[in-house]
């Protein structure tokens, strides 16, 4: 798609090294983790400053270019492709941390900072900001944000909008709204705060945030079982929610997505025997004589068929790669198709049943990698595509597969999007969990905020 010639005289104004037109800019910015959609971006744009994203967005919406977002492109939805000849707006050269607030356990930083870089700058003064995932290494907060992230500690700390204080937003028109600050108490009305954490850049971009911290975790112990079936899965989980320790996490993964972080990266778990599934559990401030006789217990009534204690820090990450190493693997060993699901907890279990009768039944040729937040509630579902199949057929293939899926998670008053949020891959699906009269909401908040329809377009709605 041209852009307009007007458009592109206008941004003479900016400095040189803003926009690029490089090819291989455009393609790597151009798209995210997903390998369904085929990047064509017309122009990158890489401000530095909340006024130059002002005048940027001003700009895209005077001559009705549109413009995506662009993080850390760690996402799995395909929000953040630009595929219809659109602007990048990149958040990447923004990453400035300010002093954090001791007192009063808070920190500001622009959008573009890392999540990990986010986490060694507050621990200097032993706190933390507990939005933490497998991409914490290249996601960047302004996307954290934006998507609602959630993560492995979900079960202890909840999702991002927990730990967001305050945002700095420029709207699709170019204005810049400062919202909340700093206060961790403000009852003066509608929240506009909420309106752009999670809405995946429909309705504005965030170019700063006040986020709330907590203090280190202090004694933390991290196990890793195996587990003869998800059921039994679950039934740890039950057993680990009357333990005695504070959950951290509760994480599990299959036999299958084991095998391919074997072939992608060499590791396997520790054990002798395999098993169909293993889960990672973290623990917070165990009391040692009653956690010795909780493991013994669950040996005695064969919850578990092995088991392992991470012995320090090297160990303890060594366990985590085991899971959080796997989505990385799938899509470095295959083409993943994946579902992020998310159900009630008291469903868990009466969902799980129903959804292996129907991949049993449905799509027993199919290589099913299982793994997740289950502790949350959260199922990644991936099917890998078969060698025989073409990407196509492999994708008309899966679209009905998240039919008969979608369905179950609706009877189940479940979301066909826990935590990846909707970007264009799930989009077909949303009616499957948000009523139309919610959809109806939405696009009036869409219009209202953005009435040309520039920012990330096609997204969501």
């Amino acid at each position: 798609m041209a852009l307009p010639p007007a458009f592109l005289e206008a941004l003479a104004a900016f400095p040189a090294d803003l926009p690029s037109t490089d090819a291989a800019d455009l393609a790597r910015y151009g798209t995210d983790w997903t390998k369904v959609y085929t990047p064509n971006a017309s122009l990158l744009l890489r401000p530095r400053t909340t006024d130059d994203v002002s005048r940027l967005l001003k700009l895209c919406h005077i001559h009705r270019v549109g413009v995506v977002p662009s993080g850390g492109r760690t996402g799995l939805a395909g929000g953040a492709v630009a595929m219809n000849g659109e602007v990048v707006l990149s958040l990447e050269r923004m990453r400035a941390m300010h002093p954090v607030d001791p007192l009063g356990q808070t920190v500001r930083v622009q959008a573009g900072a890392v999540t990990e870089a986010v986490h060694q700058h507050v621990a200097e003064q032993g706190l933390f900001w507990p939005v933490d995932f497998a991409s914490k290494g290249s996601s960047q907060v302004g996307g954290n944000i934006a998507t609602n992230a959630g993560g492995i500690r979900v079960i202890r700390y909840g999702l991002t909008r927990q730990w967001v204080l305050g945002l700095q937003v420029v709207t699709p028109t170019g204005l810049v709204l400062e919202l909340n600050g700093a206060l961790e108490k403000n009852n003066t009305g509608v929240d506009l705060r909420q309106l752009f954490i999670g809405s995946e850049g429909i309705l504005g971009v965030i170019t700063e945030a006040t986020l709330k911290l907590t203090r280190l975790p202090e004694k933390v112990d991290v196990f890793l079982f195996a587990v003869d079936s998800l059921q039994g899965v679950l039934r740890l989980f039950e057993a680990a929610r009357q333990g005695p320790f504070t959950v951290m996490a509760f994480e599990f993964f299959t036999d299958k997505c084991s095998a391919r972080l074997e072939k992608h990266r060499g590791l396997r778990p520790p054990f002798e025997q395999p098993s169909s599934h293993y889960v990672v559990l973290e623990v917070e401030q165990a009391k040692p004589g009653a956690l010795d006789a909780w493991l013994s217990m669950l040996f005695e009534k064969g919850l578990v068929t092995d088991g392992t204690l991470a012995a320090d820090l090297g160990q303890a990450k060594a366990l985590w790669t085991l899971r959080e190493g796997i989505s990385e693997s799938l899509s470095a060993t295959g083409l993943p198709h994946k579902n992020d699901i998310a159900l009630p907890i008291s469903r868990l279990s009466a969902f799980c049943v129903e959804l292996e009768a129907l991949l049993a039944e449905r799509y027993a040729d199919w290589e099913l990698c299982l793994f997740g937040h289950i502790g949350d509630g959260n199922l990644h579902v991936n099917i890998m595509k078969p060698e025989a199949l073409s990407k196509a057929e492999f994708l008309e293939r899966t679209h009905e597969v998240d039919r008969d899926v979608f369905a179950v998670v609706q009877a189940h008053a479940g979301s066909v999007s826990a935590e990846h949020g909707i970007g264009l891959l799930k989009k077909p699906w949303l009616g499957y969990t948000r009523s139309p009269t919610e959809l109806g909401i939405m696009r009036q908040l869409k219009a209202v905020l953005d009435p040309h329809g520039v920012l990330n377009p096609g997204k969501v709605l």
